[in-house]
């Protein structure tokens, strides 16, 4: 199908320059290219019913991928000793812990996306981090401090602290599926935190910089700076506090964490701030909110692309709603025949993100206390309207949040003028993710987060772990307006869980699970998930090739683009020719006629991937970070 038949309210000069644009001359140097790898095909095997050629070591007896080789092992031997994958995710998610504590652990909360393979049932694990019973709407504005600048200071302060859940929803989901105890699961964590280990450079670095603060907290800094020296790259970094904290908990359960010894010295170490802007903006966090925390089971927000069924997290993640809206948006473009790294390609997805975002700022929350509509947002009418403003011969305005209020429930509704919402405060983007699936065909798709670098650095003193800043996902500055129409959907409230962007993705055909990834990365995580997507399905790669491959992300109507094209593994592959051809549609942010603005980097998915034709398993890791997959038997 052609672009004319697509769009035919585009003139034909608009066309010609689409067309034009998508010539070999623009984007030759942007396909695919890793040394040893070829190219996915440019229709996808899967649109013919065939099997891609998967790459890679095939496994029948589970494979983990991970961010951290130390994680992927305790995974892996999980899963060798029986165990399925909720007992390797939890082993994985307690060494990430310790290995990769500036980005997850017991002092923060994540999405545990799951497939059983028993039932076919496909649910998701939230446990999210809520906010303390004393959080008010205003509670992140300060007299002479605009919303703009409260990102730092605030997310150095035990203010930022949400209640933690990864402990209660892995414990959660060990005693409804595991085949494990919680103390079980915790021993390769306790041996690594006990024993230590030689920590990489991506933990280095983030040691170095201090997640761009410019002090320890002093129980952070005898962890990570001991005699006022910062660790490097292959120091060891032992954890003593750690361990004695996952012994407790293997001894005495979960509830330690929540209702006994441990419960007085976050609620403690949350009533600090490390910057002095926000001196008086300490945590509101207490014994209560700890022992009334609860890891909830919800169903995934699922939606169909060309014939493969997609389920990502529902809210209070934004993640899968999202995602969901972009694909149906790009549906109607033959985005494999466009080509991967094509203009016409880059362009639409462009276009479709700044669409989704815009939805996004607006309607999307905790649907436990906001009204998000969900069944509008993803009507097949309301989305062909968004979608039908995408011109794929010139960037559009700003656009604002569409109303998808009447398609979601029976009932008239006023028209509402939104404004457009160009850009929305800067968030954290260190996180984690991994995929699982086992011997018997169960899979795990879990993203887990502290939100900011080590979240507000923040230890908890005789404990070692280190506590999130996740109540930053909320507006620092309340949005509800009733004359306009705004819900106020990610607004603080009491008990609220802050709007996330983590989506833990697992694709299905015909209720059959094919393939389950997500990423970190802030609100890029939903663009990184959107690009492995397309990657998979329009342009028949690999999961290793779907990984490798640039990634291009937006995450505001505005349409400010990051992309990669530079990076320590990868060569140049989304040419200056084709940023030209995307300036010359009107994506100015790019930079400068002629210079390489795609110089971001994005994301890190980790990914597993069933052959449905054959039941082989594989998987993929992103070398962004020390991605690794153990693929069983060995």
């Amino acid at each position: 199908m052609k672009p004319t038949a697509l769009l035919p309210r585009h003139t034909a000069a608009a066309v010609l320059l689409a067309t034009l644009l998508c010539g070999p001359a623009a984007w030759a140097d942007s396909s695919v290219d890793t040394p040893g790898v070829p190219p996915g095909p440019t229709l996808p095997p899967q649109a013919q019913g065939k099997p891609p050629s998967w790459a890679g070591k095939a496994a029948h007896k589970g494979v983990v991928a991970v961010s951290h080789p130390a994680a992927a092992e305790a995974g892996a031997r999980a899963l060798e000793r029986g165990g399925n994958a909720i007992d390797a995710a939890a082993a994985i998610q307690f060494v990430l812990n310790v290995v990769e504590p500036q980005f997850s652990g017991i002092g923060g909360g994540g999405f545990m996306m799951v497939h059983l393979a028993k039932s076919g049932r496909t649910f998701a694990i939230d446990g999210r981090e809520t906010a303390p019973a004393a959080a008010t709407p205003t509670m992140f504005l300060f007299t002479g401090v605009s919303p703009n600048q409260l990102f730092v200071p605030t997310s150095s302060s035990g203010l930022s602290v949400g209640v933690p859940g990864t402990l209660a929803a892995v414990d959660l989901a060990l005693k409804s599926w595991g085949t494990t105890t919680l103390a079980q699961a915790l021993q390769p964590a306790i041996a690594l935190a006990e024993n230590g280990f030689r920590i990489n450079r991506f933990l280095a670095a983030n040691i170095a910089s201090d997640g761009g603060r410019t002090s320890f907290q002093p129980e952070t800094q005898a962890i990570f700076q001991p005699g006022g020296v910062k660790l490097v790259e292959g120091d060891l970094l032992v954890q003593k506090d750690l361990a004695k904290t996952f012994r407790l908990i293997a001894q005495q359960g979960a509830e330690v964490f929540y209702r006994g010894e441990i419960a007085p010295a976050i609620v403690s170490a949350q009533q600090r701030s490390r910057s002095p802007v926000l001196s008086e903006g300490v945590g509101r966090m207490t014994l209560a909110d700890l022992r009334g925390y609860e890891a909830k089971i919800r169903e995934p927000i699922t939606g169909e692309y060309r014939g493969w069924q997609v389920a990502s997290m529902s809210p209070p993640s934004s993640g899968g709603l999202t995602l969901v809206q972009m694909l149906k948006m790009l549906e109607r473009f033959p985005i494999g025949q466009f080509g991967f790294g094509s203009p016409l390609t880059l362009h639409a997805m462009i276009e479709s993100m700044r669409l989704a975002f815009a939805d996004r700022a607006v309607w999307m929350g905790d649907e436990d206390f906001s009204y998000v509509p969900k069944k509008g947002l993803l009507d097949p009418t309301y989305v062909a309207a968004r979608g039908g403003l995408i011109d794929l011969g010139a960037r559009m305005a700003t656009p604002a949040a569409g109303d998808p209020r009447p398609f979601d429930v029976a009932m008239n509704h006023a028209p509402i003028q939104l404004a457009a919402i160009p850009s929305e405060e800067e968030k954290g983007v260190h996180t984690t993710h991994f995929s699982v699936v086992d011997k018997w065909g169960n899979v795990v798709s879990y993203t887990t987060t502290i939100e900011n670098t080590g979240g507000t650095g923040l230890t908890v003193p005789g404990y070692g772990f280190l506590l999130n800043n996740e109540l930053t996902d909320f507006n620092f500055a309340p949005t509800f307006n009733a004359a306009t129409g705004n819900p106020g959907a990610n607004d603080v409230a009491p008990f609220k869980r802050p709007r996330s962007s983590m989506s833990p993705t697992i694709v299905l055909r015909d209720g059959k699970p094919f393939a389950a990834y997500g990423s970190p990365g802030g609100s890029t995580i939903i663009n990184s998930v959107l690009n492995t997507t397309l990657n998979l399905i329009d342009h028949g790669m690999t999961i290793q090739q779907a990984i490798d491959a640039p990634r291009l992300s937006v995450t505001s109507a505005a349409g400010s683009v990051s992309c990669e094209g530079t990076g320590s593994f990868m060569q140049p592959r989304i040419s200056v020719a084709t940023q030209d051809a995307l300036r010359a549609l009107g994506h100015t942010s790019l930079g400068a006629l002629g210079s390489d603005g795609c110089t971001a980097n994005i994301g890190s998915v980790q990914g597993v991937i069933i052959d449905l034709h054959t039941g082989k398993q594989y998987g993929g890791a992103d070398q962004r970070r020390e991605g690794t997959v153990i693929a069983l038997p060995r």
